[in-house]
């Protein structure tokens, strides 16, 4: 009898287990283009969910900067686990909100230019950003931030605004960082070339690549999604002489998570070969680790920055409504 009840026991608790993993949900809040059918949430969603026996459930918002601003609103109550899409522009003021928590000393072998580390927030991928350009509509691209804030007027650009936008943010400081106390004079100049400011990169591509304006504010990556989908070399960057903004993207663990160490488990999962291996070919940016493949040839014929340009975290934060503030009397959008 005691041994048909242990085996009782043992049947019953075999076919809990399954189901007990199953209700395992982890929530990642993210960005849209990363949730997109095309972009690498799905794949890495199948590649965790693998290992994990859970369930991934993201949350897509339009950018970067709005899932701190959602963050923001929500407070504790917010249902995320991982944000995953702030960048290292907004680390100091994502801390700032007391909502994330240590990772844990996640080890990673990175290489990311600069050699970010942080005891929070953990970096997947980076870019630098650029003026990608149509090679079919404009034959001399400008070959610094100084041509492209003083050039001809006729030959527009769509840029995304640094409010709503991660890259719309990376362009502000790409400015500051070159023009310094001079870059809402520059504003003003560049005003003329602008065709419009998209609320993030999605709609800011998508008008550039129907043919709308000639360039578009992107990374230096960009061109290789048209080389190794497309086949085509059409879409180029322009090198500048001044240098090239970096954008780290990271992730962090919310206080808040119901799972700390299903979380956590994300994270670790999220600097290995199989996450940094579906990074190039779908977000279309640098990985920080080694991928299990790889990078296709079209990565050997990109753009190469001579110099990166990164403003501290710490500045940012302190700046950034200030800095935003004189783009927007600069663009008379305020």
């Amino acid at each position: 009898m005691r041994g048909r009840i242990l085996f009782s026991i043992a049947t019953l608790m075999a076919l809990a287990a399954p189901a007990a993993a199953a209700d395992r949900t982890l929530t990642i809040y993210t960005y849209e283009s990363f949730v997109s059918e095309w972009g690498p949430g799905p794949k890495v969603k199948d590649a965790f969910e693998k290992t994990c026996g859970c369930t991934v459930d993201y949350v897509g918002v339009a950018d970067g900067v709005e899932l701190l601003t959602r963050l923001k609103l929500e407070g504790p109550a917010s249902k995320a686990d991982i944000v995953l899409g702030l960048d290292t522009n907004l680390v100091a003021e994502a801390k700032a909100t007391g909502f994330f928590a240590p990772h844990g000393g996640i080890s990673t072998t990175l290489t990311v230019p600069g050699r970010f580390s942080d005891d929070v927030f953990v970096p997947y991928d980076y870019g630098h950003f650029a003026v990608v350009y149509d090679t079919e509509a404009l034959k001399t691209p400008p070959a610094s931030l100084r041509d492209l804030v003083e050039g001809d007027p006729s030959q527009k650009i769509v840029i995304e605004d640094p409010r709503t936008s991660t890259p719309g943010l990376g362009l502000l400081l790409w400015m500051k960082a070159v023009y310094g106390d001079k870059a809402g004079e520059a504003w003003g100049r560049l005003k003329g070339r602008i065709l419009t400011v998209t609320p993030g990169w999605s709609e800011a591509y998508g008008l550039f690549t129907k043919g709308e304006a000639p360039m578009v504010l992107s990374y230096t990556t960009s061109p290789a999604y048209h080389m190794v989908e497309e086949g085509t070399d059409r879409y180029q960057a322009a090198a500048f002489s001044e240098g090239h903004y970096i954008q780290i993207e990271v992730a962090g663990l919310t206080k808040s998570a119901r799972d700390p160490e299903l979380a956590k488990s994300f994270l670790a999962f999220m600097t290995g070969p199989d996450f940094q291996s579906i990074i190039p070919t779908t977000n279309w940016m640098m990985p920080v680790a080694a991928t299990g493949t790889p990078l296709p040839d079209a990565f050997g014929r990109l753009v190469t920055p001579e110099k990166t340009l990164l403003i501290p975290s710490d500045t940012v934060a302190a700046n950034r409504k200030a800095w935003i503030d004189e783009w927007l009397a600069a663009m008379s959008l305020n």
